[in-house]
């Protein structure tokens, strides 16, 4: 993946997670139904996709992957 798709990609994951962070911190509103969407979970998934993405980055960036020996 180049370095454009990740950051695209990051960027997106990162608007996700936040988004969703809003959404489930929100109160629940009983009178107008019960929430269909997991938004916590959401959230989490995507946070977690925002950490294999900064890993991503770090590698194409040219991080050493582990300390030298």
């Amino acid at each position: 993946m180049s370095l454009t798709v990740t950051l695209v990609l990051l960027a997106a994951a990162v608007a996700l997670s936040v988004f969703a962070g809003w959404r489930g911190a929100r109160p629940s509103q009983p009178h107008l139904g019960i929430r269909m969407v997991p938004w916590r979970f959401i959230m989490i998934l995507a946070a977690a996709v925002v950490v294999v993405l900064v890993v991503h980055l770090a590698a194409l960036l040219g991080m050493p992957q582990r300390p030298p020996v």
